[in-house]
């Protein structure tokens, strides 16, 4: 049985409460809004009977790049991923929740909080920062955030950033000039490479966190350990080609550098332009790079002259002739985008992802 709650703290705190404890029904947690609300209930089917019994919550993934999928994780991988994060940041401490608890970061702040047996500080609605933080009481103090977030705060909260002892930053790759924001601001902020997959951030600044083991296949980030998730909902085959023999293949390359792991991109950031392999990640970090830019996204989007056409999504005031030529001062020529779309901001999903389907939808 599947009891479906709303994803709002105040339901989901006590559903986690009870299946921490070992004795509460398995759920999932729903967002307010009706679209995304139907495409959870798609996703978890909660009718159906539970074809794994160690699940204690079912969470989608982000659906950045098509429909959400499932994700059964275990009460199991729920507190060994908490107590893995505990012991690399230093001890339990009370944490801040600015994120959504129907996605895996905001699910796992309060894991964290029940264990640690400190209340947290509920910040997800209207997140007042400064007055989350002022509201603090434990010796130890954390958050998590993705790094949008983390830019905003900055802006703003700065302050309240530097009473944190630890901010995990996940759901997305954290730009190397936020990294240097944040360091030159007096900022903890920790930068997490994981998915809903692995439940929550498994790897904090390239190392991986007790009990989860690394390894690569050609470029293929390969994840195994206690954390990781029982299976799709209803996707036996698509479970069985990314667990074997109880590794996660993920669709993330990466390689190690200095023993750490280093995130190259998706194994679909890699798309053949004209003949040419072109490496959108690699585009993407380039263009962040121009004074005129604040945010950009780069993708493949099909195209029947080249196969894939390199398409930047741009905030910011800038020419496409002007981004062909900064590209290519230190990129092939090749790989520079063939159009710039400008935008006043990236669409973002509520896990803090950018929505890469509506930007392809938008010029297909």
């Amino acid at each position: 049985m599947l009891r479906l709650v709303p994803g709002t703290p105040d339901a989901v705190l006590p559903a986690l409460t009870a299946v921490l404890d070992g004795a509460g029904t398995p759920f999932a947690p729903v967002p307010a809004d009706s679209a995304s609300a139907e495409r959870v209930k798609q996703a978890v089917a909660p009718d159906e009977p539970l074809e794994s019994d160690d699940c204690a919550v079912i969470l989608t993934t982000s659906g950045s790049s098509g429909e959400p999928k499932g994700v059964m994780l275990s009460r199991a991988a729920l507190v060994a991923s908490a107590t893995a994060t505990h012991e690399r940041l230093g001890g339990p401490g009370q944490w801040v929740l600015p994120m959504k608890p129907y996605f895996v970061g905001g699910l796992q702040i309060l894991t964290r909080s029940l264990l640690a047996g400190y209340a947290p500080v509920i910040a997800w609605d209207h997140p007042d920062l400064t007055a989350a933080a002022a509201a603090m009481t434990a010796p130890r103090r954390y958050t998590a955030m993705v790094p949008t977030q983390l830019a905003r705060y900055l802006e703003t909260s700065a302050d309240a950033l530097r009473r944190f002892d630890a901010i995990v930053i996940g759901g997305a790759a954290m730009p190397a000039s936020l990294k240097e924001r944040a360091l030159a601001a007096g900022v903890a902020a920790i930068p997490a490479y994981g998915m809903t997959e692995t439940g929550s951030g498994c790897v904090y600044a390239g190392e991986p966190l007790a009990g989860t083991s690394l390894r690569l296949e050609d470029e293929r980030i390969l994840i195994s350990g206690p954390t990781l998730f029982s299976g799709y909902r209803l996707r036996p085959e698509v479970t069985a080609e990314v667990l074997r023999d109880g590794w996660f293949r993920t669709q993330d390359r990466g390689r190690f550098v200095d023993g750490r792991l280093q995130v190259i991109g998706r194994l679909d950031d890699v798309v053949i332009s004209g003949g040419v392999n072109v490496t959108l990640t690699a585009v993407q970090a380039r263009l962040l790079e121009h004074p005129a830019v604040k945010d950009a996204v780069v993708l493949g989007v099909p195209d029947a002259e080249w196969g894939s056409r390199v398409v930047a999504f741009v905030v910011g005031d800038v020419a496409l002739a002007e981004v062909r030529d900064f590209v290519a001062e230190v990129l092939p020529r090749t790989w520079a985008p063939r159009d710039v779309i400008g935008l006043t901001a990236l669409p973002m999903l509520a896990s803090g992802k950018v929505d890469r389907q509506s930007l392809l939808e938008g010029v297909r």
